[in-house]
């Protein structure tokens, strides 16, 4: 089975809040970009959040876009073992250090999980400092969670602002 790493934290000293996905499926992996995939709707729910066409900028624009909205992003998990792009097939993973990237991030206030993998990791390695924080789990933007329309997904977002 190959190990996947994730990218670097996309992430500033004004960063308020922070979207913690699980890790980069295999179409964002091969691009080198997180949220790649066609048929994510990361970038149109996120952009429908702050009010802008994510979707429809260059890359480095859209993540310029998101530090200007104080929008940071990363993954719960730093690497591990999975065939496919499913959370479901992850196995034997490290997880990024996340109680050392808050404590950098000073105007940080709320935390959201992209998906329930993402949720439950993240937030079993937050413990007690999980308190200072507004933490939210965030239907997954994937397109192998389907079952909740776009509008239902965005309503649950938006509570990220």
């Amino acid at each position: 089975m190959t190990r996947h790493t994730s990218f670097a934290p996309v992430v500033d000293s004004d960063t308020e809040t922070l979207i913690l996905g699980s890790l980069p499926g295999a179409a964002s992996l091969a691009a080198g970009r997180y949220y790649a995939h066609p048929r994510n709707q990361f970038w149109r729910l996120i952009g429908a959040v702050i009010g802008a066409d994510l979707a429809g900028l260059p890359y480095d624009e859209r993540l310029t876009m998101l530090l200007h909205h104080r929008i940071g992003l990363w993954d719960v998990i730093a690497d591990a073992e999975r065939a496919g792009s499913l959370d479901a097939a992850i196995r034997n993973h490290a997880a990024n250090d996340l109680q050392k990237l808050v404590a950098r991030l000073p105007a940080l206030r709320t935390i959201g999980f992209n998906g329930g993998t993402a949720s439950k990791i993240g937030r079993a390695q937050f413990g007690p400092l999980a308190e200072r924080y507004r933490l939210v789990t965030l239907p997954s933007s994937s397109p192998a969670h389907a079952a909740r329309s776009f509008e239902g997904k965005l309503a649950i977002w938006r509570q990220l602002v």
